[in-house]
């Protein structure tokens, strides 16, 4: 599972990257908290490097992996 954050800077005080950042923790702590392997999550924080809308947002992206044998 890929992790993308974003935050809006204009409601971030200027620090959207930490902001997208402390989103993404919460939502790794989530997925951990809920059986998930730490080495299967990959957390990018991307603070305002987006186009799309709503620019206060996490996208979970599902990569496909590796079969085992």
């Amino acid at each position: 599972v890929q992790i993308q954050a974003f935050a809006d800077p204009a409601e971030a005080s200027g620090n959207a990257k930490k902001l997208s950042l402390d989103r993404g923790m919460a939502v790794r702590q989530f997925l951990l908290d809920n059986g998930i392997e730490p080495y299967r999550i990959d957390l990018r924080a991307l603070g305002a490097e987006t186009d799309r809308a709503p620019l206060d947002r996490v996208d979970l992206l599902v990569l496909a992996g590796r079969k085992n044998g």
